[in-house]
């Protein structure tokens, strides 16, 4: 049996964390006047360091990995 439709759209609160970070930096960046051409050159920036981030946790997690 499926639920019946629901008018109301699903509430952010109820959102996964990321689509909250999502909205949230959306208008951080709006509110700001932050052009959109800026903002992604700045988010391939964040991207990268987050990136390595990742890497160098994981790599310092599982020395063994790195030493093949």
């Amino acid at each position: 049996m499926t639920q019946p439709h629901n008018s109301q759209s699903p509430s952010l609160a109820d959102a996964p964390k990321e689509v909250q970070l999502a909205v949230d930096l959306i208008y951080l960046l709006e509110t700001n006047g932050i052009a959109p051409e800026l903002a992604l050159a700045a988010l391939e920036i964040v991207q990268a360091d987050l990136q390595a981030k990742v890497a160098h946790a994981s790599s310092a997690a599982n020395p063994s990995a790195t030493d093949e």
